[in-house]
């Protein structure tokens, strides 16, 4: 075989350095390439997590049995011998960055396994990584710096599940800095700033959203092959509206990291909610901030604590088994259905008539209505299959306004309808009914009755508590962090403080994991919540579509 010349830039020499030039043969294998390399830079250092990079390939060189013949490299071929993990700024969903060192040569998905590891949350399929949005500064804002927590010295063990200490991972516990971070990860921060808050990015347009798709990177593909570089900065954000369980002895980082992602997907309007809702919203993240900074070792687990609730967790998955059987027969023997008077009304239709009422049966995963309640083993007036609907409720519980909103799939396009419940109980029956139905399940889901439950809470949350002590009017109240723009255009803060200390008071009972909890799962009732949106592009025109 001829020899020939192979010139390869190393990065430890600096990047005023020449790159060196070895002599190779096409049957010599990638790791005879790097072992020459090592030994023409006389350098002793740990060359393990070192690898080629082929530049005009861009693409890594993993394996070390290759020949350079196999793997199409000749004479003109710019090899660079660089660390597969580099330093890299990461922005988290609670707005704080930190710089880490996270894998350059991977799948972008193994990548974030490892930054996952590090961070101590599970699930890391729920997450990935996207390129953050291009910002104008001006000039006033070139002296203004990020803190960055710094997070490339430290160890992380080799082990699935990280070793604890002191409640938190041991890698953490090495440092009062790291100590720190770990405090920063796992507890909700301070509000920013009214100004900060409104330089931030916030979605225009349907268009706008979209757009967020075109920044993920590929999960299949590495950093570097994605135009990456070493400390650039990422995003790192939940990715898929699909959640694996959270359990707050272990899911400490996770938890909070999710909650400050739909509190800001809130405050920044990226997903829509009524006023209601965004004054329980509000009351929420004015108690979690209080007892975050009251507790911030409420959500750090305790051994003896553990053992009582897995304790009682083995009683409950018990007592749960003795009933299942009972259960399982009263569902085979009887199909479960729903039947009450309520009213309808179709705003399409040219009519100056409000709300009619009917006697409705659920069943099925559909909707008929009959004229009354004596008609309703005939044929009824109309049956409307709800699979795919989209479900919206629209409620004030002060004015007794208890409304579903109801899109319907139909081959003319989308029918509107809204029917009207009598009081909180019909309506948490009936929605919970329609929100199972639209994802196609019936009312003998096992889920029916855990779906009533929680609109019930959410509903009694917005209660006003006229026998409890009246909270105290705390002027210093940022009310810019709690609601969202729309709000603040809408009210002045003298009133939107006593309506957000009111709805406060439905709250101030609540734990800081509960409180968290009890936010996330409002966010996921939203009719708007895991709606993503796409960008067309037909021959001729560009259109959205959901």
């Amino acid at each position: 075989m001829a020899v020939w010349d192979l010139t390869v830039a190393v990065e430890e020499l600096g990047p005023e350095a020449p790159p060196l030039s070895i002599s190779v043969t096409s049957d010599l294998h990638i790791g005879g390439v790097i072992l020459k390399i090592v030994e023409k830079t006389q350098m002793k250092k740990d060359w393990s997590d070192h690898a080629l990079w082929w530049e005009q390939k861009q693409q890594w060189l993993l394996r070390p049995a290759w020949t350079l013949d196999k793997c199409g490299i000749h004479a003109d071929a710019r090899l660079t011998f660089t660390p597969q993990h580099k330093p890299l700024r990461l922005g988290l969903p609670n707005g704080m960055t930190v710089r880490l060192r996270a894998c350059f040569s991977g799948p972008t998905f193994r990548t974030v396994m490892g930054i996952c590891k590090l961070l101590s949350m599970r699930h890391p399929e729920e997450l990935s990584l996207l390129r953050p949005v291009e910002e104008k500064k001006k000039k006033k804002d070139k002296e203004a710096q990020e803190e960055v927590y710094d997070l490339t010295g430290v160890p992380l063990t080799s082990g699935s599940v990280p070793n604890l200490y002191n409640g938190m991972p041991a890698h953490f516990a090495d440092s009062p800095q790291t100590e720190a971070v770990y405090k920063m990860l796992s507890i909700s921060q301070p509000p920013p700033a009214p100004e900060v808050i409104a330089k931030m990015y916030r979605p225009a347009s349907v268009v706008d959203k979209a757009h967020i798709h075109s920044r993920w990177l590929d999960s299949s593909r590495s950093l570097m092959q994605q135009g990456i570089q070493e400390n650039d900065r990422l995003w790192l954000r939940f990715k898929y509206y699909t959640f694996h369980e959270l359990e707050p002895k272990y899911d400490a980082v996770r938890l909070t990291q999710l909650y400050e992602q739909a509190r800001w997907a809130i405050l920044l309007e990226d997903i829509d909610c009524t006023e209601e809702e965004m004054m329980l919203f509000g009351a929420l993240q004015y108690h979690i901030n209080k007892v975050s900074q009251s507790e911030p070792q409420a959500m750090m687990s305790c051994p003896a604590m553990d053992d009582l609730d897995s304790a009682l967790q083995s009683l409950e998955v018990k007592m749960e088994g003795e009933s299942s059987s009972m259960d399982m027969l009263e569902t085979m023997t009887t199909a479960p259905e729903l039947h009450d008077y309520l009213k309808i009304f179709r705003p399409k239709r040219l009519t100056l008539k409000g709300y009619k009422q009917y006697w409705f049966v659920f069943k099925d995963a559909s909707i008929s209505y009959f004229k009354s309640k004596e008609e309703g083993f005939g044929e009824p007036i109309q049956k409307m299959d709800l699979k795919g609907c989209e479900v919206a409720g629209d409620v004030n519980v002060a004015g007794q306004k208890f409304c579903i909103k109801l899109l319907i799939p139909s081959p003319e396009g989308m029918n509107e309808v809204y029917l009207r419940c009598e009081n909180e109980q019909q309506y948490s029956r009936w929605m919970a009914a329609c929100r199972l139905a639209a994802k196609g399940k019936s009312l003998a889901d096992s889920s029916f009755s855990s779906e009533v439950k929680n609109i019930q809470a959410f509903l009694s949350m917005q209660h006003s508590n006229p026998g409890a002590a009246s909270a105290q009017n705390d002027e210093n109240i940022n009310t810019h962090s709690l609601v969202s723009p729309r709000y603040h255009k809408k009210y002045k803060p003298k009133q939107l403080t006593p309506r957000i200390l009111e709805a406060y008071q439905n709250v101030a009972q609540l734990s800081l994991t509960d409180a968290i909890l009890r936010f996330l799962q409002i966010w996921q009732a939203l009719p708007d919540f895991g709606v993503s949106f796409f960008v067309r592009k037909p021959h001729t025109t560009e259109s959205t579509f959901l």
